[in-house]
């Protein structure tokens, strides 16, 4: 798998861990130095770049399924990346290609990532090959979805809409269960909560467990736009993250899913354990 080093693929290694032999998993990473606490445990561990076809090939020779990572590197043609990855897993004899995605990938959405994933799921379509499309709900800091609410008793955003938050260790082990079930997943699969949340929902939530009122703020789109650049917020990217609000209250993420909890065998981590840390 590419992206061993980082933290959603890291937790996914170590899933893997509790089921196959160490000798039975490889990684392909940018830098194999990083990777020294996985090949001490007997994993193999190859150096492999999504810009370096020869060297992304070479790392994954010999392997039955390989797992990729989306690439994160904003400046480079990214769909160009994974159509790389996805030659070399063909080339070197892959039986399967499984892709971290995201739910709610489709083209016609204004939150940019979501036509990189279905231009990537088309590739995986066409490529020959039996694929698997991990489609992630959102994960990440809590701090940059909520801001600094304990501070302030608000989360002040724009408006938002319901949308899945996973844990990224929930989301890898469920990875770990489809690449070593008996029973293959073929296209896409939602890995989502059992209902969707809201900022709202977090707000009530975080009321609950803290102690003091947590107020839900909206805040207009080019005002919180002008107050990310004052915070020192380069514009793109604020545009970017609006993007993602805007997506949220447009419907494109409200769908649930039980396929994470079955894959589990238990719900899934929930909003209260996210805002307790656990």
């Amino acid at each position: 798998m590419t992206g061993a080093t980082g933290v959603l693929n890291g937790a996914t290694v170590e899933r893997l861990l509790d089921h196959v032999p160490p000798d039975r998993i490889g990684v392909s990473v940018r830098d194999p130095d990083r990777a020294t606490h996985l090949s001490e445990r007997g994993v193999r561990v190859r150096r492999g770049s999504y810009d370096d076809p020869d060297a992304l090939r070479h790392s994954f020779t010999d392997a039955e399924q390989v797992l990729l990572v989306s690439s994160s590197d904003v400046t480079a043609d990214v769909v160009g990346q994974h159509r790389a990855a996805i030659d070399a897993a063909v080339a070197a004899g892959a039986e399967r290609i499984l892709y971290t995605s995201a739910h709610g990938t489709r083209y016609d959405t204004p939150y940019p990532p979501l036509a990189i994933h279905a231009a990537t799921e088309d590739y995986l379509a066409a490529s020959g090959v039996a694929w698997t499309s991990l489609r992630n709900g959102f994960y990440g800091e809590l701090r940059q979805l909520l801001g600094p609410w304990r501070e302030t008793g608000v989360i002040a955003k724009p408006a938002d809409g319901p949308f899945s938050w996973v844990d990224r260790r929930d989301v890898a082990e469920a990875a770990a269960a489809i690449i070593t079930g008996e029973s293959p997943v073929d296209g896409p699969i939602d890995l989502v909560l059992p209902s969707p949340v809201t900022l709202a929902d977090f707000a009530s939530t975080a009321s609950e467990i803290s102690g003091f009122d947590v107020e839900r703020v909206v805040v207009d789109d080019d005002e919180w736009v002008a107050r990310e650049i004052a915070d020192g917020t380069p514009e793109p990217v604020a545009r970017f993250t609006l993007s993602m609000f805007q997506a949220t209250r447009s419907g494109h993420f409200s769908q649930s899913d039980p396929a994470l909890s079955q894959l589990l065998g238990r719900s899934p981590r929930s909003i209260t354990d996210h805002l307790l840390g656990r």
